[in-house]
């Protein structure tokens, strides 16, 4: 680019047609911005699950309000350093997606009833190893489970016809992370769920990592230009889901969204320095109804003809 550019109304310095066209602060600030986001939202993580744990907060009003402040501190972030200004939700996709996310919190909370009926409350109240041991373990049991079932969703039909109704948007933004089928949301959460249960982790080990997952899952999907460098090699990014996202099957892997190590030792880690996907959302899109027709996808798993075309890989 030229020092400076050419448009309708004028001339303008290479400076600032960057923050017309990416972001919405000053080069400096965005710079500062970008470097202390993800660190920032991983302190939070620590000092909520340190207090969450010491004062033995309630799991069942910590973890949503967690998860709405983060919401809001991506949304805010997204304002800031977009990735993509053209990704911003307008006011009538926040309506849908704000539908969407209720469907997603009605799932979630069925899939935890479930477990609990199934299997009954049997993870332990304190830890029975120290906590240095059980959150890492189950952070790697839960992150199995989740690309497990997260992978399968993508190869099977059946299953495909419920998860791909999250792909279905052409954006990636933190709003649209909650477009799901509600059974692909009970099936996938209710399978970690119980492998956590099973295994029996304590409800402190399962409270923390489920803080880091959360978090983690609505950074993966925000649209904020926000890179990690070598930490992509062991945890998920933006930069990695959004080659999740892509049109272009070749390159949608990554079906971490907490953890990368398992896309690397199961063969679905495509990302690579500067790799961004040229369009995201359905490999073919008439196989499925729009994200505004929301009865028509949630009945989409039960209509006759099949979905034709290839599933993303």
């Amino acid at each position: 680019m030229d020092e400076c550019e050419r448009a309708a109304d004028g001339k303008i310095c290479s400076s600032d047609y960057w923050v017309a066209r990416k972001g919405s602060v000053g080069k400096s600030a965005a710079r500062f911005l970008r470097m202390v986001a993800y660190p920032a939202l991983l302190l939070a993580v620590i000092l909520v699950g340190v207090f969450a744990v010491r004062q033995k907060w309630d799991p069942a009003w910590v973890s949503p309000l967690f998860l709405l402040g983060v919401i809001a501190y991506l949304v805010l972030l997204e304002r800031l350093i977009p990735y993509d200004r053209n990704w911003h939700p307008g006011k009538r996709e926040w309506r849908l997606y704000g539908i969407y996310f209720l469907l997603t919190m009605a799932g979630s909370g069925l899939a935890q009833l479930l477990v609990a009926l199934a299997i009954g409350l049997i993870s332990p109240a304190e830890p029975t190893y120290h906590l240095g041991i059980e959150i890492p373990g189950a952070l790697l049991t839960g992150s199995l489970a989740s690309y497990l079932v997260h992978r399968l969703g993508h190869r099977n039909p059946v299953l495909w016809r419920l998860h791909g109704v999250h792909h279905v948007p052409e954006k990636v933004n933190v709003a649209n992370n909650g477009v799901n089928h509600v059974l692909d949301i009970v099936l996938a959460q209710g399978l970690v769920q119980l492998a956590l249960a099973l295994v029996g982790f304590s409800r402190p080990a399962v409270l923390v990592v489920g803080l880091f997952v959360a978090a983690q899952g609505y950074f993966v999907h925000a649209n904020i230009d926000v890179r990690i460098g070598p930490l992509n090699h062991l945890l998920a990014s933006p930069e990695q889901h959004r080659l999740h996202h892509s049109t272009d099957l070749a390159e949608a892997g990554h079906y971490g969204s907490d953890l990368s190590c398992w896309d690397h030792l199961l063969g679905s880690f495509t990302w690579r320095p500067g790799r961004e996907p040229a369009a995201v959302g359905l490999h073919d899109p008439a196989t499925f109804p729009n994200t505004g027709e929301i009865l028509a996808a949630l009945l989409h798993p039960w209509r006759r003809r099949p979905a034709p075309g290839p599933r993303p890989e």
